[in-house]
């Protein structure tokens, strides 16, 4: 899964990588997580004829999608991830999938090692030479009982590759840049059509770095949660022993 990413690269380098034409000034972002407003590009209107300018828009989200036919969201479980081998045919995620896929950009994201304690370990995954990601989303506007309308989002998710199988069984769909056009292009392909794109990301590409309990907190955004550090084991509980009872009856747990 992917429950919190972190975007830091500026907002120049972020139009870039995602060919935008510009971008609004924003922080860099340590810690986000699902509620909070994330950034995500879709494709825009055609190009007219000769025109230079990007057939790519950039929109501001709220992470965690809420499908059009909701009546009550308090009742409905928050989805910021969507499992990518049934997204086409999941009814929460299907209108979506072949009207307004995305992209997330991200400079990598968090995930937890469950360790037998009561906390995991938390690793900072990046991509090993340093660049800028871009996780499939996808896009839904959802009209409020009152009539004003909010722009939800998700990410897609695949099977873990082997950087990741050992800390946990799922991570984001990474899109290449070089399928960018492929992915946005809701007017004439298909779920089907690219449904070759929804896999893990090559062997390799990632790098997982553990990283201190900070991330645990979302009220912690400082670049300090990304310094390198691991949680040390938990401190074992001895039972009290009851009166009259030998040595041999001593357990931990």
């Amino acid at each position: 899964m992917c429950g919190r990413f972190a975007l830091t690269a500026t907002p120049d380098q972020t139009a870039a990588f995602l060919g935008l034409a510009e971008l609004e000034d924003f922080p860099a972002r340590y810690n986000i997580a699902p509620t909070q407003p994330i950034l995500m590009a879709t494709a825009g209107a055609p190009r007219a004829p000769g025109s230079n300018l990007p057939d790519r828009q950039s929109v501001l989200v709220r992470w965690g999608l809420i499908p059009t036919w909701v009546k009550d969201t308090r009742e409905f479980p928050l989805l910021f991830n969507a499992r990518s081998e049934g997204a086409a045919e999941k009814a929460s995620f299907k209108a979506a999938m072949r009207h307004r896929r995305a992209l997330v950009p991200a400079s990598g994201f968090y995930e937890w090692r469950q360790t037998g304690g009561k906390k995991g370990q938390p690793y900072w995954i990046r991509p090993r030479h340093g660049e800028l990601v871009a996780f499939a989303g996808l896009v839904e506007t959802y009209a409020e009982p009152g009539g004003s309308e909010m722009d939800t989002g998700a990410i897609l998710t695949a099977s873990a590759n082997a950087d990741i199988a050992h800390i946990h069984d799922r991570m984001p769909v990474v899109i290449d840049p070089r399928d960018f056009a492929r992915w946005l292009d809701c007017r004439t392909l298909e779920p089907r059509d690219v449904a070759d794109l929804l896999r893990p990301a090559p062997t390799g590409f990632f790098e997982a770095i553990p990283v201190s309990d900070l991330v645990n907190k979302v009220a912690n955004t400082g670049p300090e949660i990304q310094e390198r550090g691991e949680i040390g084991p938990e401190p074992e509980k001895v039972k009290r022993q009851k009166p009259g009872a030998d040595d041999s009856q001593m357990t931990l747990f």
